[in-house]
């Protein structure tokens, strides 16, 4: 569990905000930029890898979840289904309603390397109640995968497509699942308990040696995991709530890091002043280049 030497310092902000709830970076490869959500803001962003350039679009829904379309624009996981976003327009609409019940919204999600998109959903009174975590494949249809999940995290796949690492956060666990040819989810073993421990693991990226970047709500860091489960890697990161990450740029070497301002305080604000930035590094590892989405 050393830390290395220096880890922090490579840490910058790529972005300053004050994101509520910042949350489900994703890389754009086809326009160089990388997106992500102010869930609470009910808002969409975007920065340009290179020139720092950046934009955004306020949504009429709180959506959480984003991946490129191959017909262009982006599709969205939002809480009241799934919707398309044409990004030379800002224009959002829903493709397929759906009702995730009174209160809930979605959460974390990512599109997975057959092209599948994995989303949640949460009960936004902290989770509650249990949410969902939900597979819509590329002819539309969205299946229901797991039930009775109170803080649906993480939703990662292994390089070779077949194991998919799940948090429930509330519990303070990651889980490794098998996907099967179809879709499911099977198998299911326990890849890192937190309980205990300061934080819980939050959102994740999968890197190009099959290694789990997990970063960890209420415990200032980012920890990267090999795929036995033993930590390999720890980043301090400078605010106390990171919520997900994600790799970009033109060769996925730059790691993407969102935060939050929700559930601190004045004085900690004070004390942590880019809480709701988006924050990156060159961790010396590459990204998994992800598919878009054919629906």
């Amino acid at each position: 569990r050393a830390r290395r030497a220096g880890v922090s310092d490579e840490v910058r902000c790529a972005a300053e905000g004050l994101d509520i709830l910042g949350e489900g970076p994703m890389w754009h490869a086809g326009q160089g930029r990388l997106y992500w959500f102010d869930i609470k803001g009910r808002r969409l962003n975007w920065l340009g890898h290179g020139d720092g350039a950046r934009g955004g679009w306020n949504l009429p829904w709180r959506a959480s979840v984003a991946a490129p379309r191959t017909a262009g624009g982006l599709v969205l996981a939002t809480e009241a289904g799934i919707a398309h976003l044409d990004t030379a327009t800002g224009a959002a609409a829903l493709v397929s309603p759906m009702d995730l019940g009174p209160g809930f919204r979605s959460n974390d999600g990512k599109i997975d390397l057959a092209g599948r998109l994995w989303w949640s959903s949460m009960d936004d009174d902290g989770g509650k109640r249990p949410g969902a975590l939900f597979r819509t494949d590329p002819d539309g249809t969205t299946h229901q995968v797991l039930d009775g999940i109170h803080i649906a995290n993480t939703v990662s796949v292994s390089p070779d497509g077949r194991t998919m690492y799940f948090a429930d956060s509330a519990l303070q666990l990651i889980w490794a699942f098998a996907i099967t040819d179809d879709g499911r989810l099977a198998d299911r073993r326990v890849f890192l308990d937190m309980s205990g421990q300061t934080g819980g693991p939050d959102g994740s990226a999968v890197d190009a040696e099959g290694h789990l970047w997990n970063v960890q709500w209420g415990a200032w860091r980012m920890v990267r995991y090999a795929p036995d489960g033993s930590v390999d890697r720890i980043v301090a990161l400078p605010v106390e709530h990171p919520t997900s990450c994600a790799f970009g740029g033109p060769d996925l070497s730059t790691l993407y890091v969102t935060s939050a301002r929700e559930g601190l305080s004045t004085a900690q604000l004070e004390g942590q002043p880019l809480a709701g930035s988006v924050f990156a590094l060159e961790p010396g590892v590459k990204g998994l280049p992800l598919p878009a989405f054919a629906g």
